[in-house]
């Protein structure tokens, strides 16, 4: 039974992540960072649930979200709570590194910065998704998502390495059946929920980077 309950925890649920991305915003639109991580919680099980081609994304979120687990139970952990106060924590504070890599390469700020970029090439490959027909081919929709979001963060290595990872994408069908939602056309509607919700997130995220001089941390 253990072996199975820890099966259950693995497997990818777009439900739970819709559930997750609705609890990131508080009513004045600030972002909590424990929703957020909880939501790209679910996103890797996303990736993990297709095999080993988003690995070299899937690792790096792993490792993203821990440190921001670990900023958040530490003990400055009240400056964390949301996406908002901790930039607002971390400026005022000189704990972010703004010109080039120094004393804080693993701040919150920057940290969650590269969660971000990799949070609009899912939304845009999720929306490609949802709008997809039955014979259109995943491994285009997701190259395009990449090439519109996270290449152009990424050295000519790895971006070599994506283009021929999603060239072995599964088909449609196998990435509507992950999403343990049930027919087709309830993954069609739960993702039309979903990919706004993710989208909101993604906008005040951007938005608040934007207006403090830190879309492009080193």
């Amino acid at each position: 039974m253990a072996g199975s309950a820890a099966l259950e925890e693995q497997k990818f649920s777009l439900q739970e992540v819709l559930d997750t991305f609705k609890l990131c915003l508080s009513e004045n639109q600030d972002v909590f960072v424990e929703h957020y991580v909880a939501g790209w919680r679910g996103l890797v099980k996303f990736m993990n649930s297709l095999g080993n081609v988003f690995t070299f994304i899937s690792k790096d979120a792993v490792n993203k979200i821990q440190i921001l687990i670990n900023f958040f139970n530490g003990e400055n952990g009240s400056h964390y709570v949301t996406i908002q106060s901790m930039v607002k924590y971390e400026l005022e504070n000189e704990l972010v590194d703004l010109g080039k890599r120094g004393s804080h390469p693993e701040s919150g700020c920057r940290t969650l910065l590269r969660l971000h970029r990799a949070l609009r090439w899912l939304e845009l490959f999720l929306e490609r998704l949802r709008t997809s027909t039955e014979d259109s081919k995943t491994s285009a929709m997701c190259a395009d998502a990449y090439n519109e979001s996270l290449s152009q963060h990424h050295p000519w290595v790895i971006r070599k390495a994506a283009g021929m990872a999603f060239c072995v994408l599964p088909g449609r069908p196998t990435f509507f059946e992950v999403m343990n939602v049930g027919s087709a056309e309830k993954v069609v509607d739960m993702l039309g929920d979903a990919v706004p919700m993710i989208s909101k997130v993604y906008e005040i995220t951007e938005d608040l980077y934007a207006q403090n001089n830190l879309l492009e941390l080193p």
